[in-house]
């Protein structure tokens, strides 16, 4: 119990030069490495953003991790990350196969169950989703899009005065490379 609030002064002072080491690395590597590392994140760049911020805990609160260790442990897994979205950029299977896909939950007044069952969406999601765009009825969507970042994008129907054959075209170009 005697250690609870305070245990000795170098480790402290440990914790302290760690914690402005390893946050000052952090900084200059998401920096450095460009939106990517704070967008949006799908699911690849969340695993990896989780393991950064782990291994920047155990490195500040682990006497058994050494900085220079828990540095470069951080600096790898960023490097990865780079090696991993660049490829991703110029390969279309690779993208695909580390990337989720957008799927459609909704189009033109129906639920796809289906698809809704394999993201583990609810309707009450989609309907909070549409809440959020400032859309309470179902007849002014045309489609919902659960996104690879897990956000759902409405697609509005478009109104009368837009029915337009160039509108139309507009929306069946958005929805057709998804279905």
């Amino acid at each position: 119990m005697d250690m609870l609030f305070f245990d000795n002064i170098d480790k402290l002072g440990r914790i302290v030069l760690t914690t402005v080491m390893v946050y000052i690395l952090i900084v200059l590597t998401t920096k450095i490495s460009g939106k990517r590392s704070t967008s949006q994140l799908n699911n690849f760049d969340w695993v990896v953003t989780v393991m950064i911020g782990s291994l920047g805990a155990s490195t500040i609160l682990l006497k058994e991790i050494p900085l220079i260790e828990g540095m470069a442990s951080i600096l790898v897994l960023y490097l990865l990350q780079f090696l991993v979205t660049k490829y991703a950029s110029i390969s279309p299977q690779f993208s695909s196969f580390i990337l989720s896909e957008p799927r459609i939950v909704f189009y033109q007044g129906q639920f796809l169950p289906d698809a809704m069952n394999a993201e583990r969406l609810t309707r009450q999601e989609i309907e909070c989703a549409m809440r959020s765009e400032g859309i309470n009825n179902f007849d002014d969507v045309e489609a919902i899009v659960f996104e690879s970042d897990a956000k759902l994008t409405i697609i509005p129907r478009p109104s009368d005065s837009d029915n337009s054959q160039h509108t139309e075209d507009k929306v069946s170009q958005t929805i057709a490379p998804l279905m």
